[in-house]
């Protein structure tokens, strides 16, 4: 039996193309995550880029026979990939934030019914997502923004086509020529959809990314607002969270249109809705964000089960808008514990 691990990737293409499916396997494998953040990128949900991944490598094991090589394998498979989003796109309703949904809410006790549609944006659970294996420093940051969930809803509001020609350009470096090809468009076409979609992104994400903001506020910086915040939301303590929120802080928390507007009103939720339960917290790196899986223990019961995955958007050191992501069908798709082992522990002692 052939050892497909030793086989260049001129072997193992011709082996695919005969048919070979462990041959394939092996000649996407390398390239498969960097395409699944690519298609999480186009679509804004995890879910949709898992499909749309399958959809694209499908086509590629029917379409590899006649691939002759012209240009790379991976710029190919980046072709099929995209493709497949763009018919995602085409078929499926826009992924949005909950400010872009409905007004903010004041009423704590009326958070409206779940919208169970697939229109919510879904978070990445990482630090990073992977592009070409870049090693230089600017092209790890550059890695990390873009996958920042403000650059991600913000690509959900352009068109399909100007959204594609801006991560193959600015994301994936892919030169102008080579997207014309990629999209079989012209160069022309594709700078004029890459100067439209920086026009709308700039207009969208403005001040810093939160890399920056990350850098800023340094490691040191970082863990103490961790810990500041685990504790004072752990502690129920109102005050010291609200001494971490900025002026015009934000709380969302789809599949629930309603979302709290203003340090106030974030903090009359918290008071009155969160703060009823007692939580745990996990640190968990989210959009390449600080983040937490919360978990919650509702009265009666003997565990902490997971509640939410919340991401943090920064600015000037403080909190200015908590993501929450409350589907429970979202948590499993993640993979994330259902329930705190360590809480459960101590709750049957």
């Amino acid at each position: 039996m052939v050892n497909l691990e030793s086989l260049p990737e001129s072997q193992l293409l011709a082996a695919a193309q005969q048919g070979n499916a462990a041959a394939f396997e092996r000649l996407v494998s390398g390239h498969r995550r960097e395409l699944y953040a690519h298609c999480y990128r186009m679509l804004g949900s995890v879910q949709d880029a898992e499909d749309a991944l399958q959809e694209a490598l499908l086509g590629a094991w029917k379409g590899l026979a006649p691939f002759e090589g012209r240009s790379s394998l991976r710029s190919w498979l980046y072709r099929v990939s995209t493709n497949a989003c763009l018919r995602v796109v085409s078929r499926r309703p826009q992924r949005v934030l909950s400010p872009d949904y409905a007004p903010p809410c004041t009423n704590t006790a009326e958070l409206g019914e779940p919208v169970l549609e697939p229109i919510w944006l879904e978070p990445w659970l990482d630090a990073e997502a992977p592009v070409a294996a870049a090693t230089d420093p600017a092209a790890r940051v550059l890695r990390r923004e873009s996958i920042e969930l403000a650059f991600i809803a913000a690509l959900q509001h352009l068109p399909g086509t100007q959204r594609a020609v801006l991560l193959l350009c600015e994301v994936l470096e892919f030169s102008a020529a080579e997207v014309a090809e990629l999209l079989e468009s012209t160069v022309a076409a594709v700078n004029s959809a890459l100067q439209r979609a920086r026009k709308t992104l700039a207009e969208r994400v403005p001040g810093p990314s939160q890399q920056t903001e990350l850098a800023e506020l340094g490691e040191a910086g970082q863990r103490k607002l961790v810990e500041d915040f685990v504790r004072a939301w752990e502690g129920a303590d109102l005050g010291a969270l609200l001494q971490l929120l900025t002026e015009d802080a934000r709380f969302i928390m789809p599949p629930l249109p309603a979302w709290f507007d203003g340090r106030a009103n974030v903090g009359r939720f918290f008071g009155e809705r969160v703060f009823a339960l007692p939580w745990r917290l996990v640190p968990q790196a989210v959009n390449g964000q600080l983040g937490f899986a919360c978990y919650s223990r509702p009265a009666g019961a003997s565990e902490f089960r997971l509640s939410a995955l919340n991401s943090l958007r920064l600015r000037g050191g403080q909190i200015a808008e908590i993501n929450g992501f409350l589907d429970p069908e979202l948590h499993r798709c993640l993979g994330l514990p259902a329930a705190l082992a360590e809480e459960n522990r101590r709750a049957e002692r």
